[in-house]
């Protein structure tokens, strides 16, 4: 069983920067692919960036250059830094991992319990 923990979450004001972590328990964490994903109120849950276990990252076009995706296997963590924060990237932040890094960013096998991020204007 993979066990995920985010942490990182809160409220920032806009332009502001977050980071968020997943630490992740129970597999081989190296060879699985990552991802985060998140859901704002109303909203349906949505992709936002993944992370191969070769380091290939992926991203939806509204965070291209503006959220970092990373990873430390020694660590068994994943990180997305997230800057110059808009009102709009309010939502509950998802951790999620599955072997495949076409199926993590898609419907991944594994999820966390979220944490909340907050961006006032």
């Amino acid at each position: 069983q993979v066990q995920l923990v985010e942490s990182g979450g809160g409220l920032v004001q806009a332009g502001g920067s977050l980071r968020l972590s997943c630490v992740a328990s129970g597999r081989t964490f190296s060879r699985y692919a990552m991802g985060w994903f998140r859901q704002a109120p109303g909203k349906e849950r949505e992709f936002v960036a993944a992370i191969s276990w070769t380091y290939t990252t992926y991203y939806s076009d509204s965070v291209k250059g503006r959220f970092t995706i990373s990873r430390d296997n020694a660590k068994n963590t994943m990180y997305m830094q997230m800057n110059s924060l808009k009102p709009e990237d309010t939502a509950v932040y998802y951790c999620a991992t599955d072997p495949s890094s076409l199926k993590v960013r898609r419907v991944p096998d594994y999820w966390g319990q979220g944490t909340q991020v907050t961006v006032s204007s």
